[in-house]
């Protein structure tokens, strides 16, 4: 139970990542947020995953792109459970095009839920981290260092959220607030369904010395690690959780 009594607050956890990450705190001991902005019945179903392994979670929406949202999920948060622990900034959204073929929209879609958004809940969660201090886990990707074709925009926010981590922890070690960063490797999701199949699938798993793709628990089991006091002093990192994949 390395995180009894935390309040976490998990973007985008209905599924995915996210929802092993939520899974994870909850097995810990921590009150799961479990944020969603479309699919109550997902959302649900995590929750009661949680709360019948033994764990508390409550799912609540926001779309983290609209500043109005992320101030009502904080206050919601801050209203219920008095404070906030631990924030891991996993929502996010993946266009994979070639630079001719991206629209502005999804452009702009990108940079705002993955960046704006994690920068607007960074922001909200301040005014409710007590002064223990506590976490703010954001998820990048092994894109940010290592982008392939169809995902140069994607690639770019997660690049901003690993400068972002960096800059944030070094505003906000003086209050006692580790902030760090994961950058998964290739790992199953229903985002990622049918991404890794045929001589492509085959590509990316000669490329990760494990031999294996990643599950949603592996990185929750790097989230955890971030988000406890086991790591007290790692600060401003950005964590490959990759299985040994360096990128194609």
């Amino acid at each position: 139970m390395r995180m009894q009594g935390k309040v976490a607050v998990v973007t985008g956890a209905s599924s995915g990542i996210g929802a092993g990450i939520a899974k994870a705190f909850g097995a810990e001991g921590a009150t799961a947020v479990v944020n969603y902005a479309n699919g109550r019945d997902k959302a649900d179903a995590v929750v009661a995953a949680i709360t019948a392994a033994g764990g508390k979670a409550v799912a609540l929406q926001a779309d983290m792109s609209k500043s109005a949202d992320v101030v009502r999920l904080f206050d919601t948060v801050a209203a219920d459970h008095g404070k906030v622990d631990v924030l891991v900034n996993n929502a996010g959204v993946a266009v994979f095009e070639m630079v001719a073929d991206l629209t502005e929209e999804a452009f702009h879609t990108q940079f705002n839920v993955n960046v704006l958004g994690s920068f607007l809940a960074v922001r909200e969660a301040l005014k409710h981290f007590n002064e223990a201090g506590g976490s703010i886990v954001n998820i990048s990707s092994i894109l940010s260092t290592h982008p392939s074709a169809a995902t140069t925009v994607y690639s770019a926010t997660k690049g901003a959220i690993d400068t972002m981590t960096y800059g944030l922890a070094r505003e906000l070690g003086p209050r006692g607030i580790r902030v760090n960063a994961i950058r998964p490797g290739y790992t199953n999701t229903p985002a990622t369904d049918g991404n890794f199949a045929g001589d492509f699938g085959k590509t990316l798993l000669a490329e990760t010395p494990l031999g294996r793709f990643g599950e949603p628990d592996d990185i929750a089991r790097t989230a955890v690690f971030l988000a406890s006091d086991d790591s007290h002093w790692v600060n401003g990192e950005s964590i490959r959780a990759t299985g040994g994949a360096r990128g194609v």
